[in-house]
């Protein structure tokens, strides 16, 4: 089984969902915000079933879908960790240096 491991900057990504939601309702931030979390969990089983990135595909991420935003991740087949890179709306438009975890 996989391991997941979140980057600082996926887990301010989903703070940031949860805030922007609740300004309307705080039923459905917190909704969103779990729902989000529970579709990479499928990963622990089966780490490559996300896509590729139909913008990049010769690059090793890989995304789920989750409502409108998009999970991206990579998979370490050696080390068997799965590291969620960033949470984006579906809408934004992603650019390669974006994927980098240092940013």
């Amino acid at each position: 089984m996989a391991e997941l491991i979140w980057s600082e900057r996926a887990i301010t990504d989903i703070e940031d969902v949860y805030d922007y939601i609740a300004h309307d309702s705080l039923t459905y931030a917190k909704y969103q915000a779990e729902h989000i979390i529970q579709s990479v969990e499928r990963l622990r089983e089966f780490p490559e079933s996300g896509r590729h990135l139909p913008e990049f595909p010769y690059l090793p991420h890989r995304e789920v879908i989750s409502g409108n935003y998009r999970v991206i991740y990579r998979y370490d087949t050696d080390s068997k960790e799965i590291r969620i890179i960033t949470v984006a709306h579906g809408s934004r438009l992603l650019s390669e240096n974006y994927l980098t975890e240092n940013n």
